[in-house]
Formats: C-alpha cells, structure tokens, sequence
C-alpha cells in the first residue's frame, strides 16, 4: 500500500484518492524568463517519477503542471531585451520543453499558462471579497487578510505571532497588517499594455499566489489529493494557496503536500549570487541526460541533492554498470510487463510504495545487475530494463549509451579513431607485443574510453 510523506501533517499516511482509481495532481512549475536551472530539474524528474509510479500502480491520474508567464522578473527581463512578453515566455517555455524532454520528462496532462487564466483569478478574488477575507488597499492593490482566516500557518508550522514578529517592515500602499499579501497589482503607467487586465478593481494583473488556486481548482476541482512543488514553495506560497483556496471554497484545499528537498553545489546552497548556479543545458553540455535523471533519482526526493563534478561522474559510472548488464545479456523477449509478485519485482515495489524511495528502489536494480551477470539470465535482464523503465531508466539501446558521447560532441571519425586504435592493439597481442597493448589501452583510458576483453571480442565505453 502506497505511503507519502505529508507535509501538511509531517508524517507519512496510507494514500488514499478523493475517487477511487483516479489521482489529481498539481505541480508548481516554472516562470519563464530564464532557462530552467536544476532546480527545476529536480522539480521536473521528482513529479514526473511520481506519476510514473502512480500510474504503473493502475491510477488514472490527471497531472497538472503550470506555466507562471506574467511576473515582475519577467516584465523587466522583456524590458530589458526590448521584446515583447509574449514573444520572451514562448521562447523559454519552447527552452523548457526542451531541457524536460531531454531528461526523459513526459508532459504533464495539462500545462496552464497563467495568462489564459485571469478571468477565474478574478472570480475567486471576488469570492474572497465577498467572503470578507480581501480588501482594496489605498494604493488600489487588492489584498488577502491574512488574519482573518484561521488556520493560517498550519502547513508550514509558523504562527501568526511568529511571522509578525519577524516583520521589520512599515506597513506599506494601505495594507491592513505587513502579513497580508496582494491578490491583484493595480496597474503602474511604467508597465506595458500587454500586462494590464480590465477588471472590477480596476485594471491591473493577478499577483503569484492566486494563479495556482485558481489554475488548480479550473482543471482538478475545488479539492484535490497531491499537490506538490520545490521546498521553497512550501512558505509563503503554498501556504497562500491554502488560504485562497479553503477561504474561497470552504473545504480541504489538498490531501497529500509534497515537497523535493533543495539542490545544493559542492555542499552549498545554489545561488547567483555564489556563482555556483547552474541550467540543466549547462550540465547537458557535460553529462548526457540520462545519467542527470539517474543522479536526481539517486537521491530519495525530499533529501537534499548534493551536485558535484565527482557525483555526476559516479552516477555515470553507476549507470554503465547497469547498461553493460543489459549489454552483456539481451533480455528476454517479453510483454514489458512487470510481474510484481517475484522477489526482486516485490522489493523494488515495496521501496516505490515507501514514499517513493527510489534510492531503494535503485538499490534493486543494482542486485539484478549482479544476477544478469553472475547467471547469464535473459529473465533478470528482462526485469532490469522494465523495471528501469518505470523510472524512465534503461530505455536506451546499450550499446548507443555505453558509445554514446554528450549531445554528440564525438562524431563518427572519433569512433573510427577508436576502433582503428582497438584493431591496432589486437594485431599488437597476436604479435604478443604486450607493452605495445598495454599502451594503446591506457592511452584510449586517458581519451575516456574503456575497454572489455569477452569472449565475442573487444567492446568498448567512454568511461
């Protein structure tokens, strides 16, 4: 039985959906004025595991991920370029689909942009209004009152009285208490026409917060089971969305809270700032997308993730163990589907089933590596590459990965180089001019490729 750490809760609970066989999930995505960093990859991999696994359970799932394109880093970062912010969001929304396919990240079932949702952001800010939990400020923004709505705090564990005795701020443009936060931004005349909606309170745009209570509520109803996002969400933004939310409807917002833990750099915080921020395609211009997907998943999803030059070289390597098994022994012909009642099969599923433990469950495949090489067994090899590729693992031909160079920096003359200089070793052993041999082994070791003596012949991998 599937169990998730809620962090509403702070325990792990049996799942259990609103409706039978059916899961409705929402994931906070990115706001598109840069590429994504990873970040959001971890984002992009953790949740698409998770509807991976929902669904290799027998869910009907219906994912939601959406799309922040209107935002005040993004109005500058347009002004700044001199282009319109439509023609901005589409080409790093166009950038993001990219860096998600090449991690092996399905699309989710519905990716809203916040942009074509502004007429039913207005209509739950009218509900809240009317609910008495917002207000028109001086300055003509509408506002939340926070302390009007009860239970505020309960997903981070902050109170009221904690969170204002950390404001050091002056109460600013009319707001009722610093804790309060803006539901729509009167227009400024600075901004673009393209940027200001007609609305009751004048014109103006949505703030942050309600794009994802009303986006979330549009497209999987009032209440749903799994929402999930990076930690940093966790407060103020989910937090808000609770209070939106539940203040609007008068009912459960979500169920089940998820959170990924944060991606750190050689032990620190990712930052502009410390100059260790990195986008997915910067990592993709050294390491191959598969083996940054097997890193994410390496890691149980709410643990930090630790980037490092010598981590991604040992996921690689990790990864190679895995391929040359498969290499080694072709699976047996099959259905592709799993039979969750053998051992390995029924361990991998019970880590899956323990808050989605895929270091566990990696563990798994690690031990039928093992069989595939000690027993020679087509079988095991079988149940390695499915179950891989439930985790959107060992999809690859073996041998085109374990070949295989980044983004094909290595073209086909390398590859002839290679096979040119293994030919030259194997004349030098019939010759038995070992040291010869030994030589052109570690010289093509020192170009990054391994060799295999078997007894079919001489295989190699970049190393």
């Amino acid at each position: 039985m599937l169990k998730i750490y809620n962090s509403l809760s702070r325990q792990k609970e049996q799942f259990k959906p609103i409706e039978p066989g059916k899961v409705r999930m929402y994931v906070c995505g990115m706001t598109v004025y840069d590429y994504c960093h990873l970040g959001h990859a971890r984002v992009m991999v953790v949740f698409d595991m998770v509807s991976r696994w929902l669904r290799a359970g027998g869910f009907d799932v219906t994912y939601v991920r959406n799309i922040t394109d209107i935002d005040d880093k993004i109005i500058r970062r347009a002004g700044e370029n001199g282009e319109s912010i439509r023609a901005l969001t589409d080409r790093f929304i166009d950038a993001m689909h990219e860096d998600a396919d090449a991690l092996g990240v399905l699309r989710p079932d519905h990716e809203p942009r916040a942009t074509e949702y502004v007429a039913p952001m207005q209509k739950l800010i009218g509900t809240l209004m009317e609910n008495g939990l917002a207000y028109k400020a001086d300055n003509e923004d509408v506002c939340y009152s926070v302390r009007k709505f009860d239970g505020y705090g309960k997903l981070s564990g902050k109170s009221l009285d904690e969170l204002r005795a950390g404001e050091r701020v002056e109460v600013a443009g009319g707001k009722h208490d610093p804790l309060d936060f803006v539901l729509w931004k009167r227009a400024r005349v600075d901004e673009p026409e393209e940027v200001k909606w007609t609305s009751p309170w004048g014109a103006g745009r949505p703030g942050w917060h309600i794009e994802c209570s009303a986006m979330s509520s549009e497209l999987l109803g009032a209440q749903f089971d799994i929402h999930g996002g990076g930690a940093d969400l966790q407060f103020p933004h989910h937090e808000n969305e609770i209070a939106q939310s539940e203040g609007a409807h008068k009912c459960t917002f979500v169920n089940y809270w998820m959170h990924n833990g944060f991606v750190r750099v050689d032990d620190e915080k990712m930052s502009k700032s410390l100059g260790n921020f990195f986008t997915i395609r910067d990592v993709l211009k050294e390491y191959a997308p598969e083996v940054v997907r097997f890193f994410i998943l390496r890691a149980h999803y709410r643990s930090p993730l630790n980037y490092s030059d010598a981590h991604l070289v040992d996921a690689r390597n990790a990864l190679s163990r895995l391929y040359t098994a498969l290499r080694n022994v072709p699976p047996a012909a099959g259905s592709g589907a799993v039979d969750w009642s053998s051992p390995h099969a029924a361990r991998f599923k019970l880590a899956m089933d323990d808050d989605f433990n895929t270091a566990e469950g990696l563990s798994v495949l690690f031990d039928l590596a093992n069989e595939v090489n000690r027993n020679r067994s087509a079988e095991a090899a079988a149940l390695l590459r499915d179950l891989g590729g439930v985790l959107g693992l060992l999809e690859q031909d073996p041998t085109s990965f374990l070949q295989g160079g980044v983004a094909d920096a290595e073209g086909s003359d390398d590859e002839a180089s290679i096979e040119a200089r293994i030919a030259a070793r194997i004349e030098a052993k019939k010759a038995r001019n070992f040291a010869e041999a030994d030589r052109i082994r570690a010289e093509l070791l020192a170009d990054g490729i391994a060799l295999e003596d078997t007894p079919q012949g001489t295989i190699w991998r970049r190393a």
